[in-house]
């Protein structure tokens, strides 16, 4: 793998925005350039869990009322989102976990909501039974395939931390959804005795104020599909391993889940732990390393590259591949949260929005 030397930054990283209010997880850059943003409530003061930078202002997005729900179950408006996504259509896709604080779901809260850019409305909304996203579920991430189906179909990894993991498929003409790889191997986090994820030179463990350290436990996470749409790239937080499956297996209900799992691939190590994936057109996959501060690219003959490593980059989070030929990446210092350093909060604002070029020229999405 070819990296930096040392700690001395690599590649250039440039300044998008920061945040001085809760800390974000989501990017997604519009095909015209607008940017947005979300933060789930973890703990921190949210006015609103979705927004757009307009003008270097953080504007509650589609409006206030969206982000202003009246319980967990509120089908009508975002409860704690995590993942928000412009798709190959640019339509801006919403991914509500229902799970504010990690909270057990309640059907209504965990749902899927898409947006009209063109007028800044809600268009569609896409929530889960209770046999999909299960009381324990944590949607994290989505990935979209418009050539799939008559409406395309949406891949979500289920990252919970005390239940099963696991990967959910949406029609999204239909609304319906089921579960694969229901807590497979590969959707799980790693034991102790296999991985020990060091970040700012500490192991990465959760520190309660009282009591002893315990490993992570977040499953299947980071999530892209390859370039021809043959299959779907996915990891636990807790991980070094890369895995994929196909996504026509996936997108088959009729597939039993055998023959789903036995389609499945060990990409290998990938030599860090990540917490986002993205694609491009190219047949890249890029990879975010919060044990290095950088973002790494996995080329199509399986060679890893870094694409930027800064100092700055204290947990890049999410990355969005942009069709102004830059990739956006989050880094919101989630490691020094309070749960991961016995109680004290010793993250230091703002925190930022990056983006780096990846190309000369403008990109094709593949999300």
């Amino acid at each position: 793998m070819n990296g930096p030397v040392g700690d001395e930054p690599m590649g250039e990283l440039e300044l998008v925005h920061t945040f001085t209010g809760p800390m974000p997880t989501g990017v997604s850059v519009s095909h015209r350039g607008r940017i947005f943003v979300n933060f789930p409530k973890w703990g921190d003061e949210v006015p609103a869990t979705v927004v757009e930078l307009r003008d270097g202002r953080e504007m509650p997005y589609p409006d206030q009322a969206w982000n202003d729900p009246s319980g967990d179950d509120d089908a009508g408006a975002f409860v704690s989102v995590q993942s928000i996504v412009v798709d190959p259509a640019d339509r801006l896709w919403v991914l509500d976990t229902g799970s504010p604080m990690f909270q057990p779901t309640k059907p209504g809260g965990p749902k899927l909501v898409r947006i009209d850019l063109d007028t800044d409305t809600v268009a569609q909304v896409i929530t889960f039974p209770a046999d999909v996203a299960l009381p324990t579920t944590y949607l994290n991430d989505v990935r979209f395939d418009l050539r799939r189906g008559e409406a395309g179909v949406a891949y979500i990894t289920d990252s919970a931390d005390s239940g099963p993991n696991g990967i959910i498929v949406v029609d999204l003409a239909s609304g319906a959804s089921w579960r694969r790889l229901h807590d497979h191997p590969s959707t799980k986090a790693e034991p102790l005795t296999s991985f020990r994820p060091v970040v700012e030179g500490r192991p990465f463990l959760e520190r309660p104020a009282d009591g002893p350290p315990k490993p992570v436990s977040m499953g299947s996470d980071g999530i892209a599909i390859s370039a021809d749409g043959d299959r779907l790239y996915y990891c636990p937080l807790a991980s070094r391993r890369l895995h994929s499956v196909s996504t026509e297996a996936l997108a088959d209900p009729g597939v039993t889940q055998e023959a789903v799992a036995a389609t499945v691939v060990d990409e290998g190590d990938r030599g860090t732990a990540s917490d986002g994936l993205e694609s491009d057109d190219a047949g890249r996959l890029y990879l975010t390393s919060y044990e290095h501060n950088a973002v790494l690219r996995r080329l199509p003959d399986g060679e890893y590259e870094t694409l930027v490593h800064d100092p700055r980059l204290l947990w890049p989070d999410t990355m969005s591949v942009a069709t102004d030929g830059y990739l956006y990446v989050t880094a919101n210092q989630l490691h020094r949260q309070p749960q991961y350093q016995r109680g004290k909060d010793l993250r230091r604002k703002p925190y930022a929005l990056f983006r780096t070029r990846i190309d000369a020229g403008p990109v094709l999405l593949r999300r």
